[in-house]
């Protein structure tokens, strides 16, 4: 049984105990403890149960890497799914509960699949879930959907308790890895008076060293640790994070961390997680080596485990995995877990060692201890089902016929290791096969680069291959000492620190045992224990031609489970190349993906929940619309004015107010939100022309030009006027909800494909205030004002000019959105509320009303002009909306370009943009679909148009509409019939609205009022 030894745990501290409960039980542990140390302790080996088969699952590991002991953690408001209980680290009152199980975790329903598991291979679900067609909606999508997932999602109605946070920092030279390795480093690169970031995932320094033993310095690797440490808190160039993992590296020399800042102090001050976003020059990897298990039979029986992890629970917590443990290893670093537990007064049976010749000088310190060593043998299978009672050992050369039981409760297994290359493969670097270790390193000629082509990333320790202390050590001072070169920084020559530890004897790489195993063996041997990938699937997805390692992973799974194959990528990799008959290098690795450990949803939004999940953005006059009753309208981030109902006015009330008083007198609204975005450099025309679909190089200095965005895919994504400002210099207007995505999406362009063209972008939005001017009274109302020339001879309509207006610095624009007259003024921000109150002051005697979105809205609609968002939806290209003119004949590309000229995009019988008037004068549904005769494949309608736009419109006092409909422009004077708002469900056939097609320009078509 696994229990609490009478001394040792360098974590623990027995004089504080800690109460907590599994699955209901009530269990103690000490101050110190993981919740993986404080089960072991209390004999609760079962901790879960595996996804496919449900087969019994214990733990195997101590760390990161653990695959099994997932459990939900904490209840209510903080209860968070799918935890690792060897990286949680116990605190009084801690509530867990195990998962993927039915009824119970001791009897389990779904432990049937184990039976059926020879029915169940690999693949399965590809070939059996075709037939019968009927099947899937009512048997098999019901079933799949109840199996599918790991633990349970919080409830949704439940707000998550704590809060989280980003922080941003910069730095010289970061370094991920608080072992001996990045310890080393660390002091090397802060000696030399550089920047230095150190995190550690776990919450102690050291790594292994203190674990496995050896000197460092003379001193042992704990005094060490705790000596260098010190010295690097003394530093004011350093600074230190415990718990916080190198989530992810990328371009630029950024990089995630994700530190667990009050995991283990819930309730305390502070953030519960925190994700770090660095920025640093040089990036040293010193993310150390992962044990890897053996593959035989009953390899996932609870009670088999790592046996560097066995030593962990041993070292750390003072906990035993068990009284009678077999090791079973192809190395000598397994021998230290046999020698550490007879010291502990542990029975260790037998060390199997497959190496016909056995191993080194451990094996002989073995052997002195009075330890039985079998070298050339292997475990034919793991006798026990919810713990291990026993292993059957066979010869490694054979097939798996048994020679010998043997009884035990415990299996400490050791495969070789397989360094940490996670964050160095992240952006780019390459790996290169080291046969010695078995295992894939970095590759150091083929290192990460930055925007320089330099490397920025290296590797160092046993993350870099070096397993053994002082080679680690002597790693890590050149990885430090490289970082600081790289900088053109200048260091101290010092000695590397002298290590001593007892010399190993080669590894013989074992990738199945015995070597031979039986198809029955096979069939029990788990390379991925959470997803139950066995040794015989991998083999079955080579002979059904999965030979690609990409390939093979999805068919299988392997690799695909929480812990993304840190255990089980490299067997499984040797498998398949076994099955293929090809060597492992040529088979290669599957891609290793950001992050390092799953991170939680929490740390990825930070503080964007509630009032600031999207930041609500301000125009200038924002106080003066609330004080004036505004009704708001959500646009993007900004709220903006749907109306202004005065008291006992309705919003449709208010809405047709607003737009008689601007039609017939004088109306303002507040633009501000429109993205301004400027664009500027030597090849700023040549760009735009690539952006727009009509010519912008051409526009004349002082002119505009309204223009159509399309994307790389032909559809429509923004419009809006461009200003050409000066010879190299360009103002492009935005929808307001779409100046973020133009931005990035100009920028998308410029950094990745036209990288050598010489533009600069910028995007002004919140730089200005803007404001229109609009109605038959707008000209009055500024030459009111004074300052400036506006009439029609001085400032035609789609021109602009600087000036000052009420003494006011302006830039104004002679456009229009309403077919009135209109002008667009932009001032600083600063100065947009005194200019919004100058203006109402001084139209007081035109009756000056301010007017809101759906004003905007009706008036543009009035006039046929269409709207991002509501004419175009992500299929529409310029041409359905007949704006044909808009697109240049003379530009040999332009973004979107070949994309309209696909056959689907060229067809006849594309919907096309029309104005819809109701026979009886109502206002159309937004959306309804225009009915055409017949029904599809599907027993659906057909349909041959849809509303985009509808209003009621008290200009002509009737219901207005757009919309686009099959051949459109050629059935002028059509009546359709449209679905209605609502429908009664009893009847078969639809309550329709008839409407005929009219031209989409139903006031002042030719253009009068606004060019006066």
């Amino acid at each position: 049984m696994s229990t609490r030894l009478a001394t040792g745990g360098r974590f623990t501290d027995r004089g504080k105990q800690i109460g907590f409960t599994f699955n209901g039980r009530r269990f103690t542990g000490f101050e110190g403890d993981t919740l993986a140390s404080a089960l072991l302790a209390g004999d609760q080996l079962l901790v879960g149960r595996s996804f496919k088969y449900h087969r019994p699952r214990g733990i195997v590991a101590s760390g990161a890497e653990e695959p099994n002991a997932l459990v939900g953690l904490g209840q209510g408001a903080r209860f968070e799914p799918d935890q690792r209980a060897t990286t949680t680290e116990l605190f009084d009152g801690l509530v867990a509960e195990s998962q993927n199980h039915w009824p119970s975790l001791a009897f389990d329903v779904g432990e049937i699949n184990a039976k059926l598991a020879r029915f169940l291979p690999a693949g399965f679900y590809y070939k059996t879930f075709l037939w019968p067609r009927s099947f899937w909606k009512y048997v098999y999508e019901p079933v799949i959907r109840q199996s599918a997932g790991l633990g349970k999602a919080p409830h949704p109605e439940v707000r998550d308790a704590d809060r989280y946070e980003h922080f941003h920092a910069h730095t010289d030279v970061l370094i991920v890895g608080g072992g001996v390795a990045g310890l080393q480093a660390a002091r090397n690169a802060a000696q030399a008076g550089v920047q230095v970031l150190l995190m550690e995932q776990a919450a102690h320094w050291g790594g292994r060293a203190p674990v496995d033993g050896g000197t460092i310095e003379g001193l042992a690797p704990e005094a060490w640790v705790a000596q260098t440490v010190a010295e690097l808190e003394a530093m004011d160039n350093v600074r230190l994070r415990l718990r916080c993992m190198g989530a992810g590296v990328y371009d630029h020399g950024y990089a995630l961390g994700y530190e667990r800042v009050t995991d283990h102090r819930p309730g305390a001050q502070g953030p519960r997680h925190r994700l770090w976003r660095i920025r640093a020059k040089q990036i040293v990897t010193a993310t150390g080596a992962i044990e890897r298990p053996l593959s035989f039979a009953g390899n996932d029986v609870p009670g088999v485990m790592l046996a560097s992890a066995v030593r962990d629970y041993v070292v750390n917590y003072g906990v035993a995995p068990g009284d009678r443990t077999v090791v079973v290893t192809n190395n000598d670093d397994a021998y230290r877990t046999a020698i550490l537990l007879k010291q502990s007064g542990l029975d260790v049976p037998a060390i199997l060692d497959a190496r016909p010749m056995g191993g080194g000088a451990l094996m002989q310190e073995a052997r002195d201890l009075g330890i039985r060593v079998e070298p050339a043998r292997g475990i034919s299978k793991v006798l026990g089902g919810a713990r291990v009672t026993g292993v059957a050992i066979c010869d490694q050369a054979g097939g798996g016929s048994m020679l010998e039981e043997i009884a035990c409760d415990a299996v400490a297994m050791s495969g070789g290791w397989s360094p940490v290359v996670h964050l160095w493969s992240h952006c780019g670097g390459k790996l290169t096969w080291d046969a010695d270790g078995a295992f894939f390193r970095p590759d150091p000629s083929r290192a990460p680069t930055g925007a320089d082509g330099r490397p920025f990333v290296i590797a160092a320790g046993s993350a870099n291959g070096h397993l053994g202390l002082q080679e680690a050590l002597a790693c890590a001072d050149g990885a430090g000492k490289a970082a600081v070169e790289a900088l053109g920084r200048g260091f101290e020559e010092s000695p590397v620190p002298k290590a001593e530890s007892t010399a190993e004897a080669p590894l013989l790489p074992v990738w199945l045992m015995p070597q031979g195993a039986r198809a029955d063996l096979r069939m029990k041997a788990f390379l991925d224990y959470q997803n139950d990938v066995k040794v015989s699937d991998v083999q079955l997805a080579a002979r059904e031609g999965y030979e690609s390692v990409e390939h093979a992973k999805r068919y299988t799974t392997l690799g695909m489970a929480t812990d993304q194959g840190k255990l089980s990528n490299i067997n499984g990799l040797a498998i398949l190349s076994d099955a293929l008959g090809a060597p492992i290098p040529q088979t290669g690795t599957t891609t290793f993906r950001p992050p390092y450990t799953p991170i939680s949803f929490g740390a990825i939004a930070g503080e964007a929940r509630d009032a600031v999940f999207q930041p609500l953005r301000r125009t200038p006059m924002q106080d003066w619309h609330e004080a004036n009753n505004a009704a708001w309208e959500i646009v993007g981030q900004w709220r903006r004015p749907y109306c202004y109902p005065r008291p006992g006015e309705s919003r449709h009330a208010a809405v047709n107010r607003e737009i008689s008083a601007t039609r017939e007198s004088l109306g303002l609204l507040d633009a501000s939100t429109l993205g301004k975005i400027l664009v500027k450099g030597p090849d700023a025309g040549r760009f735009l022309d690539m952006m727009y679909t009509n010519m912008m190089s051409t526009l004349p200095v002082g002119k505009c030009r309204y223009g159509l965005m399309c994307n790389e895919n032909g559809f429509l994504m923004d419009d809006g006027v461009v200003v050409r400002l000066s010879e190299d210099s360009w103002l492009c207007h935005t929808t307001s909800g779409g100046a973020d995505h133009v931005h990035a999406h100009m920028e998308d362009w410029l950094q990745c494909e036209w990288w050598d063209w010489k533009v600069y972008t910028a995007n002004l939005t919140e730089q200005y205030a803007q404001i229109a001017v609009v109605g038959p009274n707008a000209r009055k109302l500024l030459e009111k004002l004074g300052g400036m020339d506006v009439a029609k001879e001085a400032m035609p309509f789609m021109t602009w000019a600087d000036g000052r207006l009420a003494d006011t610095p302006v830039r104004v624009y002679r456009i229009s959105f309403s077919g009135e007259l209109s002008y667009e003024i932009a001032v600083p921000a600063n100065r947009g509320r005194a200019f919004w109150g100058k203006l109402l002051e001084a139209g007081a005697e035109w009756n000056i009303t301010p007017y809101g979105t759906e004003a905007l809205h009706v008036m543009r609609a009035e006039k046929g002009f269409i709207m991002i968002g509501d004419e175009s939806d992500g299929t529409v290209i310029p041409q359905d909306l007949g704006l044909h003119w808009a697109i240049s004949k003379k530009k040999e590309d332009f973004l979107g370009k070949r994309a309209q000229q696909r056959p689907d995009m060229a067809r006849d019988g594309r919907w096309q943009l029309v104005g819809l008037e109701t026979l009886d004068g109502s206002v159309l549904p937004d959306g309804a679909y225009a009915i055409a005769a017949g029904k599809n494949a599907n027993g659906q309608r057909n349909t041959q148009g849809r509303v985009t736009s509808t209003y009621f419109s008290p200009t002509l006092n009737k219901g207005i509409a757009m919309g686009l409909v099959e051949h459109g422009p050629d059935r002028m004077g059509e009546v359709l019939s449209f679905t209605a708002e609502t429908q009664d469900e009893t009847r078969d056939e639809l309550t329709t609205v008839e409407a005929k097609i009219v031209s989409p320009v139903f006031f002042d078509p030719k253009g009068e009022k606004q060019d006066v």
